[in-house]
């Protein structure tokens, strides 16, 4: 019987359907280190994972990448969880990834990032909610555990910076399954009874498990609820957590806390040693001014003699007077001009002058007669003299 001949990609198809139908190849986790991690353009993510002995190649497709909680890097070592395939075309076999955890911390990890993409979605962490310090606290509220080293550097540092600050302890676990129940709960208390105008809360440095009550929504919320300035001091400077995000301030350390909490006494003396200096400078500047214008004031001749300054207006008052006596006499004189020459013009233009001349003016019993017609032969007429009057009758008129 002859032997059959299959095309390449026969080969590949046949072994696809073998790999795919082994159940234990669709589903499993595989541990190693990400190598030679790239992410092209189109949002798929193409990697090898390896150990010791080995190789695989691995891909992750765009919807599948979009849920990742953290960046993968190479380098990093995780656990894998996907199904092995054949990709027909080059017949190379590799891990179809579904889901990436960091190896050790895998669960912590994801669930430290699912919750801040929540909240940050929310809007807890934006900055526009968060509110300013007070700059000279009274009452400082500090939530923290009562046995840990913590709350002792922050009370020394806080007694050391600004004594006038009072700091009231509320006393809570701050590591294990109740701790975040107790945090959130002394943050409303806090708030409800207005414990202090400040708070304060965090704890020591740990493994992560150690600080994961400060990656507790509980918590998170109850900061973000806060009226009072909370701020957050959890574990050393490299940590981060949830409440460090939702928190109106972050502190590297508890101790780094209450230095943000409070000001240095001992700048604040110094400030009040230069301000004092920059006051007394001002008023002593002020002293000499007030005592260069006493003296201007004093070399004047009116408070060297009183009556100076009366003997100066009697003078001006002369001055005025013969100014105003001077411009009305002119003014008096002008107007005197005026009316002797309206009064000539007035007088040049008066009948009488005319009578003077040898002129007469002629009335009858309606008036002035202008012609002939107005004086008929027999009617009587008085004519207007220079010098008095003629009353006539008239005899006969012409043209």
């Amino acid at each position: 019987m002859e032997q059959p001949i299959y095309q390449v990609s026969q080969v590949n198809e046949y072994v696809k359907a073998m790999l795919e139908g082994e159940p234990l190849l669709q589903d499993l986790l595989v541990r190693g280190e990400l190598s030679n991690y790239k992410i092209y353009p189109s949002g798929h993510h193409y990697f090898t994972l390896k150990d010791r002995d080995g190789a695989l190649r691995c891909v992750m497709f765009r919807s599948q990448a979009q849920r990742l909680r953290f960046r993968p890097e190479s380098g990093m070592k995780v656990i894998a969880r996907g199904r092995i395939s054949v990709f027909p075309r080059d017949g190379a076999y590799q891990l179809y990834c579904a889901g990436l955890s960091p190896d050790g911390v895998g669960e912590l990890a994801v669930a430290f990032e699912q919750l801040k993409a929540k909240l940050l979605e929310e809007g807890l962490f934006d900055e526009d909610h968060k509110k300013p310090l007070p700059r000279y606290p009274q009452t400082i509220a500090i939530v923290t555990s009562a046995a840990g080293a913590a709350v002792h550097d922050m009370l020394r540092i806080l007694r050391r910076r600004y004594p006038a600050a009072k700091a009231v302890l509320l006393p809570v676990r701050v590591q294990g399954k109740e701790a975040p129940a107790e945090i959130a709960g002394a943050i409303r208390y806090a708030n409800r009874w207005r414990v202090g105008d400040l708070i304060i809360t965090g704890r020591g440095g740990g493994s992560i498990e150690d600080l994961w009550a400060f990656n507790d929504e509980r918590v998170a919320r109850a900061i973000y609820d806060s009226e009072i300035p909370v701020i957050s001091a959890v574990g050393h400077e490299p940590d981060v957590t949830i409440s460090d995000f939702v928190a109106d301030a972050r502190a590297s350390t508890p101790s780094n806390a209450a230095e943000i909490a409070v000001p240095d006494q001992m700048e604040l003396l110094r400030w009040l040693r230069g301000a004092q200096e920059r006051l007394l400078l001002a008023e002593e500047t002020k002293l000499e001014r007030c005592r260069r214008r006493l003296d201007e004031l004093s070399g004047r001749r009116v408070l060297r003699d009183q009556m100076a300054s009366v003997q100066d207006r009697r003078m001006l008052l002369a001055h005025l007077q013969q100014r105003l006596g001077d411009l009305s006499a002119r003014s008096v004189g002008e107007k005197r001009r005026a009316f002797s020459a309206l009064a000539a013009s007035l007088d040049a233009m008066s009948p009488l002058k005319v009578l003077g001349r040898g002129y007469a003016v002629v009335r009858n019993g309606r008036g002035i007669v202008k012609s002939y017609r107005d004086a008929p032969a027999g009617s009587h007429i008085e004519v207007a003299l220079g010098e008095g009057a003629l009353e006539c009758t008239v005899e006969k008129g012409r043209a």
